[in-house]
């Protein structure tokens, strides 16, 4: 859960460009990407660790099939289609050249699904989820990716206005040259 918030957080992080005063956005894109391979790593082992757990038996098939598990079903399988779909989004990192920067993108907004999904699979399936140090843990992480979203959401509508102003004005930091056609007379009109 932690890798998986890591990753969606250092991506907003990006996608406001907080990072780029302190790391080169190279370093960063990779630390991102490797904070959800982190993720769906460690999920798999979370689902391998139920399989040898003897207090509720998992198959292989209650691991992999979504709705299907013995213990809470509906959760359990909330948590196994967020893992597909932390998949899904890992993939796209790789295949990003060959699926075009829009489709990527897209593909990308699965990720504030799969938190959610996360988060609710943690809260409603998860064994400690009782706990103080589970419960606040899941309301910091919440708390952060709303904030930062609603940040991104923020700087991407004033940039859009900004950009909108710059287009409809020519340009905000220039003022508009006065055409050439005839010189500028600045003496007072004279009354006639």
């Amino acid at each position: 859960y932690f890798a998986i918030t890591g990753s969606v957080v250092y991506g907003l992080l990006l996608s406001t460009k907080i990072l780029d005063a302190i790391a080169h956005r190279p370093v960063s894109f990779a630390l991102h990407q490797d904070l959800a391979a982190i993720g769906l790593g460690l999920g798999g082992v979370h689902a391998v660790l139920l399989g040898l757990d003897a207090t509720v038996p998992f198959s292989l098939g209650d691991m992999l099939v979504p709705f299907v598990a013995p213990y809470r079903p509906l959760w359990v399988g909330v948590g196994q289609l967020t893992l597909y779909l932390v998949a899904v989004v890992l993939a796209s990192f790789y295949l990003r050249r060959r699926i075009g920067q829009r489709t990527w993108r897209l593909l990308h907004y699965l990720t504030f699904l799969s938190f959610a999904g996360a988060t609710a699979h943690g809260i409603l399936s998860g064994s400690d989820s009782g706990t103080a140090w589970a419960w606040w843990s899941y309301v910091g992480a919440t708390a952060l990716v709303v904030f930062l979203t609603g940040y991104r959401i923020v700087n991407g509508i004033t940039a859009s206005r900004e950009r909108a102003s710059r287009n409809a004005s020519g340009s905000l930091s220039a003022p508009r040259p006065l055409p050439a056609t005839a010189p500028l007379d600045l003496r007072a009109p004279t009354r006639t």
